[in-house]
C-alpha cells in the first residue's frame, strides 16, 4: 500500500487566508499506509515568491509542528506540501498543496481609517438609523490579485460592483474591542474589473454600540460611532500595489434599515433603498460626506476561527392558526438564525415576523425572551417579487408568527416563501454518535443543535433573550462535549485570549467574557468557583483534545493568577469557604427564582474546584517544562485535597453534603483518595440516584460529572438508569416533551405543558447537555487516552438495554471510529485506528490489548 499524505492544515484554520501567525504550526494526516508503518521523519516543502525550500525533520510528530521556514511577512503567500518517511527509509510522495496567505501583520500596513456618517448620532436614541457608505475607484489592466481587509465599529457587510463580498455575517464578531478588533480578509480578484469600480458597506450597531445586557440593557458600551474600516489592495503584474482605503473621500447615506439590534430584530423599508448604490455610475445626489474616526491599528487582529455563516436552511413543517387568528409557522426545530422571505404585495405594506421558542395556549409565548423584542419588520417597495433577510440580528426560535402577509399564507405558500436560515460559527464537525435507542439519538442531536445555536462567534449561554453573553461556567462544563462534536480549537483559544484581557489584576475571572455592565448580582465582578475555573480547565481540555501545547503556553499566566487568587482567598486553611458563590447552579430542587439554592454546599463546590484548578496548573507547568511551578502547584493541590477531605468527607465515605453533586465532585476530582472511602462514596452516590427514582438531582456543576462518577465507580447500570429515565427531571424527559435542543432548566417546560414560571427560562442552553461527551466515551466507547488522541481508548460499556452503538471522531490524526452490537450473547466490536496513533482495546471480561493503525474486529462474551 502506498503512503498517502493529505494536504496540510495551517494552525487551526479551515481557510488560511489572511492569517495572523508569523510562524504558523502545521498538521497533517496520513490517509493510508501499509500495515505497521510508522512515520519517523517528515519533509516540509515551502514555495514562496517563486523559490522552494525543503526542510527535513527527524520526528514522528504530525500535529501542530513548528514552522520550519522564515517568519511570514504581511501578505506573504506560501504553498505548503508535506512528505513523510517510514522506518524503511522510503519517502512518500508530497501531499496535495495548501496555500496560506498572511494578513496585515504590521500596524504600519494600515492606511485606512474608520469612516461613518457625519449625521448627528444621538447616543441615547432608540432609533439611530444605520448608514451605508460607498466610493468609486479606477482599476488598471493586468490585475493579478485583489484583497479586501475589512472590519467595523459595529457590524458590516461589504459589496463590490453590486455583489456581496464574502458569505460571513455578524462580522467582525464580538471581542474586547478596545484591545482586539478582528478584521477579515476577502479575495475579490474576480470581482474587480479594469476601469471604474464601486465598493461600499452596510453598517449595523451590533455588539459595539447596540443594546446589550438584561433588564433594559446599555448602549454604546464600546463607542457611539458606527464606522466601516476597509482597505482594498490591488496588486498588478508589474508588482505595483494600489490601495483604496476608507477615508474622507467616501460618501454616506441613510440605510433602508430603519433600526437593527441583536436583541430587537430589524426594521427595513424597501421603499428607501438606493438601487445600484454599490455599482459604478450611481448618482450620489443627496449623499453626504463621512467623518473619519480613530482606531489604533495595533489592535487589529486576524481571526483564529471561521466566521459566522449560514450552514443550513429549513422550511416550515406546519402552518398553525392561533386562537386570535394569528398565522404561525412551525419549523420543527429550535434553531438560531433568521427568516428569509419572498413576497409580493403593494408598496407600503409591512410584514412582521415575531419569533419564539415555544407556544402556550395556541399562541407564540414570548415571556422567556424578557426584554428582547425579537421581531423583524419588512415594508414592501411594491415590486413584482421582493426577497429580504435581516442582516444584523439573529433570533433563537422554532415558531414564527407572521402578520401583514399579502394574501393567504397556507402551507404550500409558506414552504417556498419563508425559509429559516441557520447561523453559527462555521466550525468543522468532528463527532458523530448513534445507538439502538431513538430517544438517546434525539438527545444527542438536541445537544448538537444547542451547541450550534450558542456558538455564535462566542460561546453564549442562550441565543434568544436579552442576554446572549459568554458565560464562563457554561463553557467550562461543556468544553469537553464541544471539543467532541466540533473543532472548537481556534474559536475557544481566541475567546480565552479575551478572557485573559478581561481578567482583573488580582486574578478574578469575570462571570462572562466579554464583560458588559449588569445588575447588582453580577456587579462588582467577584470570583466564583466553576465559572472562574474556566481559566484553568478549558485550556487543559483543548490540550487534551487537540494536542495543542500552544494554548497552555498562551493561557498559563491567566490560569496561574486565578489559582494564586484562590490561595489568597482560602488562606492557610486551604478551604475556600467565604464569599459569593453560585454553587451547583440550577439544581432541580432550587426554587425558580433562586437557582443557586442547591442541595450541595456551595463552599464544598468552591474548595473542590480550587483543588482541581491547582492540580491542573501543575499539569500545565509539567507539559511546559516549568519544574518550579509544577512542584509549587502540586504541593498546593495536595494541601487543598487534604483540607477538603477533612472538612467534607466523613470517615465512612459519606459526605457532609449528602447530595449527588458532592459525591460526583469528590470522585471525579480525585478528592477522596482512600480506596475504601472512594468505594463507599460511589455506592452512596448510586443509592442516592436510585432513591431519587433515577431522576436527575444535579445542576450545572454536578451534571457533567455524575455519569462518569457512577460508571468509573462500578455502577454502570445506575448510570444507564439515570441516562434513560424519562420522568422529570431527566435528559429524556425533555426529549419526551418534544425538545429539539437542551433546556436551561430541567423543567423549562413543566409536566403540565406550561412554561416554568422563573424569569430565567431558556429552551436552548448547552450546559446540561455535557452528558454527550460521556455518551461518546462510555456508551460508544471512544475516548482520547493521550493528548490529541495520539493514543485512543476504545472502552465500550454497554447497558441500559442498548443492543448497538457507534461513534466516529475526526481526531487531529484522522478518523477514529467504533461500532458495537450485542448478538447471540456476544459483543461484536469493530474499531478504526488512524495512522500515527495507537489504541487500547478495553472490553469487560478480557485483558486490555494494544493495537496499531487499521481496522480491528473483536468478539467477546457478554451478558446484560
Amino acid at each position: 500500500m502506498t503512503v498517502i499524505v493529505d494536504a496540510p492544515r495551517i494552525e487551526h484554520h479551515r481557510e488560511p487566508l489572511g492569517i495572523g501567525e508569523r510562524m504558523p504550526r502545521l498538521s497533517w494526516t496520513v490517509a493510508s499506509a501499509p500495515s505497521g508503518w510508522r512515520q519517523d521523519a517528515y519533509r516540509v516543502e515551502l514555495e514562496r515568491g517563486g523559490a522552494t525550500t525543503s526542510h527535513e525533520v527527524q520526528s514522528p510528530e504530525q500535529v501542530l509542528v513548528d514552522w520550519p521556514g522564515d517568519p511570514l511577512s504581511s501578505r506573504d503567500i506560501v504553498t505548503v506540501r508535506i512528505a513523510v518517511r517510514g522506518a524503511d527509509g522510503a519517502w512518500s510522495e508530497a501531499s496535495a498543496p495548501t496555500t496560506l496567505e498572511a494578513g496585515l501583520l504590521e500596524p504600519s500596513d494600515w492606511v485606512a481609517r474608520p469612516i461613518g456618517s457625519i449625521r448627528n448620532e444621538n447616543a441615547h436614541s432608540d432609533q439611530r438609523r444605520p448608514s451605508i457608505v460607498r466610493r468609486e475607484f479606477e482599476a488598471q489592466g493586468g490585475l493579478v490579485r485583489a484583497r479586501l481587509y475589512a472590519t467595523a465599529h459595529g457590524l458590516y457587510e461589504a459589496e463590490l460592483n453590486g455583489e456581496r463580498v464574502g458569505d460571513d455575517t455578524l462580522s467582525p464578531g464580538w471581542t474586547v474591542y478596545g484591545q482586539r478588533l478582528r478584521y477579515y480578509t476577502y479575495d475579490v480578484t474576480d470581482s474587480v474589473r479594469p476601469g471604474t469600480n464601486a465598493i461600499g458597506a452596510w453598517l449595523g450597531d451590533g455588539w459595539y454600540r447596540g443594546r446589550l445586557g438584561w433588564r433594559g440593557g446599555f448602549r454604546n458600551l464600546y463607542g457611539a460611532d458606527q464606522s466601516f474600516l476597509g482597505q482594498l489592495e490591488l496588486t498588478y503584474a508589474d508588482g505595483s500595489r494600489e490601495i483604496i482605503g476608507t477615508d474622507h473621500s467616501w460618501t454616506s447615506a441613510a440605510s433602508p434599515i430603519l433600526h437593527s439590534g441583536i436583541y430587537d430584530g430589524e426594521d427595513y423599508d424597501a421603499r428607501e433603498e438606493h438601487r445600484g448604490w454599490s455599482s459604478p455610475g450611481f448618482d450620489e445626489a443627496g449623499w453626504e460626506g463621512v467623518q473619519e474616526r480613530h482606531r489604533d491599528p495595533a489592535t487589529l487582529v486576524s481571526p483564529t476561527a471561521p466566521p459566522v455563516r449560514c450552514t443550513e436552511e429549513l422550511r416550515p413543517v406546519e402552518v398553525l392558526t392561533g386562537p386570535s387568528g394569528s398565522r404561525i409557522l412551525d419549523f420543527g426545530q429550535n434553531l438560531v438564525g433568521r427568516v428569509r422571505i419572498r413576497v409580493s404585495g403593494p408598496a407600503g405594506a409591512t410584514v412582521t415576523l415575531r419569533t419564539a421558542e415555544v407556544m402556550q395556549d395556541g399562541e407564540i409565548y414570548t415571556r422567556p425572551l424578557r426584554d428582547a423584542r425579537s421581531a423583524d419588520n419588512y415594508t414592501l417597495a411594491g415590486r413584482d417579487v421582493e426577497e429580504w433577510e435581516p442582516r444584523f440580528t439573529f433570533h433563537g426560535f422554532r415558531y414564527v408568527e407572521v402578520a401583514g402577509w399579502p394574501g393567504d399564507l397556507d402551507a404550500d405558500a409558506a414552504a417556498g416563501a419563508l425559509i429559516a436560515r441557520v447561523y453559527h460559527t462555521d466550525l468543522e464537525r468532528t463527532g458523530w454518535f448513534d445507538s439502538s435507542d431513538p430517544a438517546l439519538n434525539r438527545l444527542h442531536e438536541n445537544v448538537r443543535w444547542g451547541m450550534r445555536g450558542n456558538f455564535v462567534d462566542i460561546p453564549t449561554d442562550c441565543p434568544q433573550r436579552d442576554e446572549r453573553v459568554g458565560w464562563t461556567g457554561d463553557i467550562q462544563v461543556f468544553g469537553p462535549t464541544a471539543s467532541t462534536l466540533y473543532d472548537v480549537s481556534g474559536m475557544l483559544s481566541g475567546w480565552l485570549h479575551d478572557l485573559a484581557i478581561e481578567q482583573l489584576p488580582d486574578g478574578t475571572v469575570p462571570w462572562y467574557v466579554p464583560v458588559i455592565p449588569a445588575d447588582r448580582m453580577w456587579t462588582p465582578i467577584r470570583p466564583g468557583a466553576a465559572w472562574g475555573d474556566v481559566a484553568t480547565l478549558l485550556p487543559w481540555t483543548l490540550y487534551e483534545r487537540f494536542g495543542d501545547t500552544g494554548v497552555l503556553r498562551a493561557q498559563f499566566d491567566s490560569a496561574r493568577r486565578w489559582v494564586d487568587l484562590l490561595a489568597r482567598l482560602a488562606g492557610p486553611s486551604r478551604l475556600w469557604n467565604t464569599g459569593f458563590q453560585l454553587g451547583d447552579w440550577l439544581d432541580p430542587a432550587a426554587p425558580p427564582q433562586d437557582p443557586a439554592d442547591a442541595r450541595t454546599d456551595r463552599y464544598l463546590v468552591a474548595t473542590a474546584y480550587f483543588a482541581k484548578s491547582a492540580r491542573t496548573v501543575a499539569r500545565m507547568a509539567e507539559v511546559l517544562g516549568l519544574d518550579e511551578e509544577r512542584v509549587h502547584y502540586d504541593a498546593l493541590a495536595a494541601e487543598v485535597v487534604a483540607a477538603f477531605a477533612a472538612e467534607y468527607v466523613n470517615a465512612d465515605g459519606t459526605m457532609t453534603s449528602d447530595a449527588q453533586t458532592a459525591y460526583a465532585l469528590g470522585l471525579r476530582f480525585d478528592l477522596i483518595t482512600d480506596p475504601h472511602r472512594r468505594d463507599a462514596a460511589a455506592s452512596r452516590l448510586a443509592q442516592l440516584v436510585r432513591d431519587a427514582g433515577n431522576r436527575i438531582a444535579t445542576g450545572f456543576v454536578g451534571t457533567p460529572l455524575v455519569s462518569d462518577a457512577l460508571s468509573a465507580g462500578g455502577h454502570i447500570d445506575t448510570a444507564y438508569d439515570l441516562l434513560l429515565e424519562r420522568e422529570c427531571p431527566s435528559w429524556l424527559y425533555q426529549v419526551e416533551q418534544g425538545a429539539t435542543t437542551v433546556w436551561e432548566r430541567w423543567d423549562s417546560l413543566m409536566p403540565d405543558g406550561t412554561v416554568n414560571p422563573g424569569t430565567m427560562t431558556s429552551f436552548n442552553h448547552y450546559a446540561l447537555g455535557a452528558v454527550a461527551d460521556w455518551m461518546h466515551r462510555v456508551v460508544a466507547g471512544l475516548a482520547p487516552d493521550a493528548p490529541g488522541y495520539r493514543r485512543i481508548r476504545f472502552a465500550p460499556r454497554p447497558g441500559g438495554g442498548l443492543t448497538s452503538a457507534s461513534a466516529r471522531h475526526l481526531t487531529p490524526y484522522g478518523e477514529a471510529a467504533i461500532t458495537w452490537r450485542i448478538e447471540d450473547g456476544a459483543l461484536h466490536v469493530e474499531v478504526t485506528v488512524p495512522v500515527g496513533t495507537e489504541a487500547v482495546l478495553d472490553f469487560v471480561g478480557v485483558d486490555e490489548e494494544s493495537v496499531g493503525p487499521g481496522i480491528h474486529s473483536r468478539t467477546v462474551r457478554f451478558s446484560q
